[in-house]
């Protein structure tokens, strides 16, 4: 494994069909190639729009296989800028059994691993429980020329036992392609809370487990197809931080790529300073599998 690499995040909007998405995503990774990325994530469920905000039965049509024709894409372009990419389907895995999936393409294009979604929401316009069935994987960093590559997918980013699990499983980094946003109904001042939450959360995974963190969100207002509400405003704010939690590089809610080098060398480091991992407490922990902890 390198003890430095660069890592860009590809920001954008996926209001496009399936192919102007793919071409748009591919014309970004060459940029972040270009810039000397030797890993580029894209964002949460990228092939088009956020469909989960109805409950659609003819919507399970946009699933496809792994194999199959994007991951065919996506190899080719990996073999061809010879980098490692992160990507994220709607897997349909038989009939009636789908899930959330990332996958992840070595630089020969191969499918290195794939990770699928573990916790599943199903709130006001993520009605993700009706399409997707919960990730049986299980946490496994997914081991590449990069690095080991915790790879979660955007609901995961609010579980700390997700990350620690990633991080105790021996992975290098942790890796979040996202699809949230804001109900356009809320006021500024929720919005605000509601994006410092987050941002928040994820930095605090890097400092409790010493790792690295990118986080890749989609951009731009997508109407709900029912009319029944304004849609979701996907907020953007991308960013790659240190095992400190502090920021390395990070977007606002336009266009672009995040991109940066990471020092992965640091984690040793920073882990010999706060040994968080040395002073836990397992002999303790066994009510974290319980639902609530009952009288």
């Amino acid at each position: 494994m390198p003890e430095t690499i660069r890592i860009a995040a590809v920001q954008q909007s996926c209001l496009g069909g399936h192919e102007e998405n793919l071409r748009r995503l591919s014309d970004a990774t060459r940029k972040a190639a270009a810039e000397r990325a030797d890993l580029v994530i894209w964002p949460e469920l990228h092939n088009g729009p956020y469909f989960c905000q109805t409950e659609n039965p003819a919507l399970f049509d946009l699933a496809e296989t792994i194999p199959g024709p994007s991951t065919e894409t996506v190899g080719r372009l990996a073999a061809e800028l010879q980098i490692v990419i992160v990507a994220s389907l709607f897997e349909r895995r038989a009939p009636g059994l789908y899930h959330n999936t990332a996958v992840v393409f070595e630089r020969d294009g191969n499918i290195a691993g794939k990770y699928r979604k573990m916790h599943i929401p199903d709130d006001p316009g993520f009605y993700e429980k009706f399409y997707f069935t919960p990730g049986d994987i299980g946490f496994k960093p997914i081991p590449t020329s990069v690095g080991k590559l915790g790879v979660l997918v955007c609901w995961d980013q609010w579980y700390p036992e997700a990350a620690r699990l990633m991080a105790l499983a021996g992975a290098d980094i942790l890796i979040y392609p996202t699809a949230i946003g804001w109900d356009p109904r809320d006021d500024e001042e929720e919005k605000r809370r509601h994006l410092e939450a987050w941002r928040l959360i994820q930095r605090s995974h890097a400092v409790a487990n010493g790792l690295p963190v990118v986080s890749c969100n989609r951009i731009g207002l997508e109407p709900d197809p029912s009319g029944q509400t304004p849609g979701i405003d996907f907020w953007g704010h991308s960013f790659i931080c240190g095992p400190q939690g502090e920021y390395l590089a990070q977007a606002e809610t336009e266009e672009t790529l995040v991109v940066t080098q990471v020092d992965f060398a640091r984690t040793e480091k920073i882990r010999r300073i706060w040994p968080y991992l040395r002073d836990r407490r397992i002999d303790a922990y066994e009510g974290l599998t319980r639902r609530w902890l009952d009288d």
